[in-house]
């Protein structure tokens, strides 16, 4: 079973990257588009993202606003492979 982060750990990485929230024991971060074509766009590139790693985040549209949440539900908390998740989608969406 894949260890969770304890609150140091995910406070670190919430200043590396403070785009991203802790909300609800998630780590959550919003995006607004454009309309909803922009919106769908970007929720398809995350959903190849997310298939090739194996790890798939929480999506809620709205219209034109996307929100992402990352915890590994297996291991009951945020863990490493939420954080490399959050990271990689920064980067490259």
């Amino acid at each position: 079973m894949t260890k969770t982060l304890n609150s140091a750990e995910i406070e670190e990485v919430l200043r590396g990257d403070p785009e991203w929230k802790l909300q609800n024991g998630k780590l959550v971060r919003e995006w607004t588009f454009k309309d909803f074509v922009e919106a769908m766009s970007f929720v398809n590139r995350v959903a190849d993202l997310a298939e090739a790693a194996g790890h798939h985040p929480d999506i809620d549209v709205r219209y034109n606003q996307v929100t992402l949440g990352l915890v590994s539900h297996d291991a009951g908390g945020i863990t490493q492979r939420d954080t490399a998740m959050a990271n990689r989608i920064s980067k490259e969406l």
